[in-house]
Order: structure tokens, then C-alpha cells, then sequence
């Protein structure tokens, strides 16, 4: 097949969308398909067919959106002819190509990764939301199916009135995250001695993460873990609008190495002792995976997407809205021998996610709806009198 990805962010920008989305051009490639993406300019770029002029976002200037310059889309349509094209993102760009593939007949496929409907409400938006629910429901609704990441997603979506909708699941590679990776240097360079603890946290530095209550839990466990002689620190991995608020804290313990890629990334998880997750409102959460892989115990709140990666006592520990993150995280700490049996069940657990069967199901998908769409053109063009 020849398929496009239209996605308003992609590598190397650090996010989970992104992540998943170089997963997918490399997946599909080694399957003998061709493949582009069309997606804004970055810095740097070449002045190429599959990129589009972008504007950062107001209140996240780190992301970017693509204009929509729909004839710069129609001509990436026809010049490069997709037998589908998957739109990852519901921006300006993602809307013009959307329509640009109707208008053609070209099958198209959407999915949906974040609660950017939910997160108005952060920034000083929520009287939008309804208006862009009405959007998401208009949007997807002109695809043949519209994926997500997980049950709850799934389930969230039909109820806001999108009706195809299908899980497209998550993996990790557990190669790449593996407890191997632990470096004593890095635990070292943080003053961390045998039984002192370092929590983590990988993921945007944004207000719907949840980071504040975070830190209010992080310092009540700390005061105990002291008052036991033992020193707690608390990493915060990646970058957003947070990150001069969070600077400017001075917090005792806290650190902010900032983004992390690669091998730096996977050092930073398994030199941890426990990863903590303060986000309500995930699809999925795929940096919850990357820390099971790694071999970290998880304290996260019983929330939808993650719920569905973490059972409660067997890979790590779930909270409850009314009991906070400060009693399980505590109790992570002061327990060696619960964390180091919630460790390694998580590792198994990610050992079973791998990205290939993913990727093998979501090729069945496109190759289903591909040949829907060649089999209705055929019917179309054989009922057609010559000449009409």
C-alpha cells in the first residue's frame, strides 16, 4: 500500500504521540509498504513536498500546528496517490487534509491520543469545550474508523457521539527499557546512597499532569523518609510550560534534568526506584509501560488508560481521588520487599507488549478498509454507462 500519515507533531519532538508515530513510519516501511508523512516544518527541515508552514501553539509554544494551505495538501494527495491516509492529529492540518481525502475518495483513517478537550479547562478555556467536542464528533466522524488507545478511550469517544471507533493498543520495547540499563554514576551524581530513594516522573511538564499535587505529596513522604535517615529525591524528566514554574520552586530534592532521549532516557528510568504517574486524564500513558519495562513499580491514581496497564498490588499501587498519591508512595518506600515484588511483575508484564502484533493488527485494518474502498470504486466505475 501506499499510505501518508498527516500528524502535526512527530520525531524529534519528545512525546508520547510523536514516539508512537516514528514507531509507526519505521514499522510500516519494514513491511514493504510506502510510506510519507506530511506534517508542519520544523526547524531545520528541508523545503520539501510533505511539509507544511506551522505556528506555535499560544499557550504551548513547544507544539506547533500546521496551516491549513488546502491546495499544498491536494498536491501532496496527487502526487503521491495514497491508498489511505491516517490523520494522528485534529488540527488546521489534520481538518484539511480530512477534507482533501473525502473530496477524492481516498479511505482515511483518524485517531485520537489526547483529551485536548478536557485539558481547556488548564489553560483558561473550558467555556470551548463543547465547541470542541461538537468539532471532535464532526471531525471523526468523517473517517471510516477513528482509533484509540485503550477500552476507556474508546468508550469515552462513543459517548461523546463517534461512532466507528476501535482500540489501536500500545507497546514498549523492552530491549531498549530494561533494568540492565541502572547506572550507579547517575544515582551517585544525585548523592544517593543504598537505601535512600529516587522517585520519577517522565513525561510533559504541563498543569494537566497533575504535577502540583505531586509535589505536595512527594514533600509529605520526604519529611518521613528523613525522620528515618534516609534521603528522597524526586526527577522530573521532559519539558513544557511548567518547567520556570518549577525551576523557580527551588523545591529540596527535586530534580529537573529536562528532556532525556534515547539512551540518556532509559538510563534515567532504571537508575529510579519507582515511578510516579499524578495524571487523571490519559488515554494511555505509554511512559507508564516504559517504567514496567524498566523494572519500576508504579504509583499512579485509578484513572482510566492507566487502570487498564497496572493492576492494583500486582504492578504497582492505585489511588483513589480521596486518598491522594502521599500513603501509596509512602508505603512503596518504607516496604522494600512489596516494591521489589510490584517491580518485577511489572517487568514480566511489559515483556508481553511488544509492538510487532500491534503493528500487525493495524495493518489488517488498513489493508480492510483499502480494499472496501477499491471494491466500492470497482462497483461504482462497472455501473457507470460509458461516456456519463
Amino acid at each position: 500500500m501506499r499510505l501518508l500519515l498527516v500528524t502535526e507533531t512527530f520525531p524529534p519532538e519528545v512525546n508520547g504521540v510523536a514516539r508512537t508515530l516514528g514507531r509507526w513510519l519505521a514499522a510500516f516501511e519494514r513491511r514493504g509498504h510506502e510510506v510519507r508523512v506530511l506534517r508542519p516544518r520544523q526547524t531545520g527541515d528541508a523545503q520539501d513536498l510533505y511539509r507544511t508552514p506551522s505556528f506555535p501553539l499560544p499557550c504551548y509554544p513547544e507544539l506547533r500546528c500546521g496551516l491549513p494551505w488546502l491546495g499544498q495538501v491536494t498536491h501532496a494527495l496527487a502526487d503521491f496517490r495514497p491508498d489511505l491516509v491516517h490523520i494522528a492529529t485534529e488540527g488546521p492540518l489534520g481538518w484539511s487534509a480530512l477534507r482533501a481525502s473525502n473530496r477524492r475518495g481516498i479511505p482515511v483513517v483518524t485517531s485520537f491520543h489526547t483529551n485536548f478537550d478536557q485539558y481547556l479547562g488548564y489553560y483558561g478555556l473550558g467555556w470551548f469545550q463543547g465547541i470542541s467536542r461538537a468539532y471532535l464528533r464532526r471531525f471523526h466522524n468523517r473517517a471510516a474508523v477513528t482509533l484509540t488507545p485503550s477500552a476507556a478511550a474508546r468508550q469515552r469517544l462513543l459517548a461523546l457521539g463517534i461512532e466507528r471507533v476501535a482500540v489501536w493498543t500500545r507497546g514498549v520495547d523492552a530491549e531498549a527499557f530494561h533494568p540492565e540499563r541502572r547506572d550507579p554514576g547517575l544515582r551517585a551524581s544525585l548523592g544517593l546512597g543504598t537505601d535512600d530513594r529516587l522517585l520519577l516522573y517522565v513525561g510533559r511538564l504541563a498543569p494537566e499532569k497533575n504535577l502540583r499535587e505531586l509535589l505536595t505529596a512527594y514533600g509529605q513522604v520526604r519529611r518521613l523518609q528523613a525522620a528515618n535517615g534516609r534521603k528522597l529525591l524526586l526527577a522530573l524528566v521532559g519539558g513544557g510550560p511548567l518547567l520556570r514554574y518549577l525551576q523557580g520552586l527551588r523545591s529540596p530534592g527535586l530534580v529537573l534534568p529536562g528532556v532525556q532521549r534515547g539512551a540518556a532516557l532509559t538510563r534515567w528510568y532504571a537508575s529510579a526506584d519507582l515511578f510516579v504517574f499524578p495524571s487523571r486524564s490519559e488515554t494511555f500513558g505509554n511512559v507508564v509501560l516504559e517504567a514496567m519495562a524498566s523494572g519500576l513499580p508504579i504509583v499512579a491514581f485509578d484513572s482510566p488508560g492507566v487502570s487498564e496497564q497496572v493492576v492494583h498490588g500486582q504492578h504497582g499501587l492505585l489511588a483513589s481521588e480521596r486518598e491522594g498519591l502521599a500513603a501509596p508512595l509512602h508505603r512503596m518506600c518504607a516496604e522494600e520487599s512489596l516494591r521489589r515484588k510490584l517491580a518485577l511483575a511489572a517487568r514480566r508484564e511489559a515483556e508481553q507488549r511488544d509492538w510487532e502484533p500491534i503493528f500487525d493488527d493495524l495493518e489488517r485494518c488498513y489493508l480492510h478498509i483499502a480494499g472496501q474502498s477499491a471494491r466500492l470504486h470497482r462497483s461504482i466505475v462497472s455501473a457507470t454507462p460509458v461516456g456519463l
